[in-house]
């Protein structure tokens, strides 16, 4: 069996800060939960070195078609990410509860 080779995985500045901006929210409500929420995100990240190609592409009108990745982590947090050759740019990580309009 050939084994595929892993990917890198970098995170943008940009999703980093949407990513503190989410865990501040909720660290104002639940501390516990909060970490919970980061716990989670971080590890759904850092499994997109294997097999990235497993989630399915973003298809919204004004994005240009099979640019974007799309991963739903606990139902309500989406993150968006382009490959490219062997590695894996995560641009951004948004709540599905917020409107994300601007980013079309």
């Amino acid at each position: 069996m050939e084994k595929k080779s892993n990917h890198k995985v970098i995170v943008a500045e940009r999703a980093r800060q949407m990513l503190g901006g989410h865990i501040r929210f909720l660290a104002q409500k639940s501390p516990s939960g909060a970490r919970k929420t980061k716990s989670e995100l971080v590890s759904a990240i850092r499994c997109l070195y294997q097999m990235p190609e497993r989630f399915p592409f973003l298809n919204a009108e004004l994005i240009p078609p099979n640019k974007y990745h799309k991963m739903l982590v606990q139902k309500r947090y989406l993150i968006l990410y382009q490959i490219k050759d062997q590695t894996v740019y995560v641009d951004y990580i948004m709540d599905c509860r917020q409107d994300y309009g601007w980013l079309i």
